[in-house]
């Protein structure tokens, strides 16, 4: 048997309809700024509870355009996770303004009690990210961002539809910002992103932002860029957004299956599940002993287990300007060396989750 991290063969086995729509839309030539896409910003915003959707480029471009809305600018220090993916740092570098670290707790996301020691005058954004699927503890934060009067931009890229009590990630800071990776809980055909935001001018600045600042053809009130959505992406995501609540349930359970077994294992340790949290598993990462042969072992058994991430990011050569030294991030570091990652989509059988859980136990049994 081969369990596969990738599900896009499966996902687009049966996709005449879809095929059918595509063909459809390419007929009208309606492809920048679309009326699939508007479409579909209005059907993401629904979804998400909140007045504004804006479909941009990709979730970096989320990011990077939400900051560039928020008047960041060359010099400025934001403060984000350290053992995030790199756009979300990459994002805060495009504008000139430095990443500022904060260590993680074992829910993978950025620990809330260490970041007001890391404010300073220069301070003028947060950056949590909902990592794996989890949220930050935006209670707490928020709190924070209130105190110190920080804007909140929310990295909510892996984490579609978790929620914290009644808080839905990316609808509490001033904009929630959205990946459609091809293998992200809700996916497009290509890189794709999503910001929103309950904040009117927010909205309208936004949308200047990812079509050059251009408010007609020939008038350009703002300087922007070029980060719309293509609409035949949208087309796409107007296919797939009413499967989203059904992919994240269908996870969930997947990951309780896991959860279930993965407890009778001495050796491996299942991440804290807080209470009141809606865990979306974007990815199902536990705590494993002996973690890189178990990673081997996997893909001997044709696993495709994975690390995110075995280096951390603040250790890599490309951040070596930020000048932080090894140790500065414990938690990160740990997490390194002993997470993995199992394959945990929508689309795997119970076969394939039980042929994963027989092999940890295996390879423990061996030892």
């Amino acid at each position: 048997m081969k369990v596969n991290y990738s599900y896009l063969p499966r996902q687009f086995a049966d996709i005449d309809d879809l095929l059918k729509k595509i063909k459809d839309f390419v007929k009208t030539g309606d492809f920048t700024l679309g009326k699939p896409l508007v479409e579909f910003e209005k059907k993401f915003a629904k979804l998400m509870g909140v007045k504004y959707a804006i479909g941009v480029n990709s979730g970096t471009d989320a990011i990077k355009l939400s900051l560039k809305a928020l008047g960041i600018k060359s010099g400025d220090e934001i403060i984000t996770a350290a053992n995030t993916f790199v756009a979300t740092v990459g994002a805060i570098n495009e504008l000139g303004a430095k990443p500022v670290f904060v260590d993680c707790d074992n829910t993978f996301c950025m620990n809330v009690d260490l970041v007001e020691r890391a404010i300073t005058k220069k301070t003028k954004a947060i950056v949590p990210v909902h990592f794996t699927g989890y949220m930050t503890d935006m209670i707490k934060l928020k709190k924070i961002s209130k105190k110190h009067n920080i804007p909140i931009v929310e990295d909510a890229c892996q984490s579609i539809l978790a929620s914290q009590n009644k808080y839905i990630a990316g609808t509490i800071g001033s904009t929630g910002c959205f990946s459609l990776h091809p293998l992200k809980n809700l996916n497009v055909w290509s890189d794709g992103g999503v910001i929103i935001t309950n904040n009117s001018k927010l909205n309208k600045d936004l949308k200047l932002l990812r079509n050059h600042g251009l408010i007609s053809r020939d008038e350009i009130e703002i300087m922007g860029y070029n980060s719309r959505l293509d609409t035949i992406q949208a087309v796409v995501g107007n296919w797939l957004i009413p499967q989203t609540r059904k992919i994240s349930s269908k996870r969930i359970s997947n990951a309780k299956y896991y959860d279930k077994s993965f407890s009778k294992i001495s050796q491996i340790t299942i991440p804290p599940r807080p209470k009141g949290m809606r865990i979306v598993y974007h990815l199902y990462v536990v705590f494993a002993k002996n973690r890189d042969k178990l990673l081997d072992f996997c893909h001997k058994k044709n696993i495709e287990a994975k690390i995110h991430y075995p280096i951390p990011l603040y250790q890599q050569k490309a951040l070596k300007f930020l000048s932080y030294k090894k140790g500065s991030f414990p938690v990160t570091d740990y997490h390194s060396k002993n997470i993995i990652t199992f394959p945990v989509d929508q689309h795997l059988s119970k076969d394939e989750l039980n042929y994963v859980i027989k092999t940890v136990k295996e390879f423990y049994e061996a030892k």
